[in-house]
């Protein structure tokens, strides 16, 4: 039995691990945070939820800066590493509450340790994982990836009409679930009020 041909159970034993030790540490932020109402502590998902967050952080990162600080890093390594949506708002959050030039250095700080997490990760575990679980189509990829290169003659090959173009239409169909559930929650938000009063 090869390597690819059997399941990965110490890579799988690591994921498992790392993500039992992201959990420990945030909820090792979460306890050593002092006595509060922390209802209004959630992932912002629009500008409303961050400035309403903002808001309530302000005095509470004056007085506990170090709490908020180690938080914060955990918070956004853990979803840069496990590539959960979000980040840009915590990008904000940092300039918000710590200010414009620590906020940048704490986003990069965060983005690049969370970034480099999700690459070794990906290679420790994913890497094994497709080879067992979908090692055929990682066999076509390879060979169409590998036709592609081979058919390069210079750098200006990588930029031709066409490339150009389906990269533009892989960013328009990426972008238009999130620009139609904008519009959507913007029509709803009139009925909803109208509706309160």
């Amino acid at each position: 039995m090869g390597r690819e041909d059997r399941f990965p159970v110490w890579e799988a034993a690591l994921g498992a691990g790392v993500a039992a030790v992201f959990a420990a540490g945030l909820v090792g932020v979460y306890l050593s945070m002092p006595d509060s109402d922390y209802s209004f502590l959630k992932l912002p998902r629009n500008l409303h939820e961050l400035q309403i967050l903002t808001g309530h952080l302000e005095n509470y990162t004056s007085d506990y800066t170090v709490q908020v600080l180690i938080g914060y890093c955990a918070v956004y390594i853990f979803m840069q590493t496990f590539m959960i949506p979000g980040t840009i708002f915590m990008s904000l959050l940092a300039g918000a509450l710590f200010g414009q030039l620590r906020g940048v250095a704490l986003v990069v700080f965060a983005a690049s340790a969370g970034a480099s997490s999700c690459f070794f990760l990906s290679k420790l575990i994913g890497k094994p994982l497709v080879f067992v679980l979908w090692p055929d189509k990682l066999t076509f990829f390879q060979k169409q990836a590998g036709i592609a290169l081979g058919e390069l003659t210079s750098l200006s090959d990588l930029y031709d009409t066409q490339s150009v173009a389906l990269l533009f239409l892989i960013g328009v169909v990426s972008v238009t679930p999130a620009l139609l559930s904008k519009d959507e929650a913007q029509e709803k938000a009139p009925e909803v009020a109208a509706g309160a009063s």
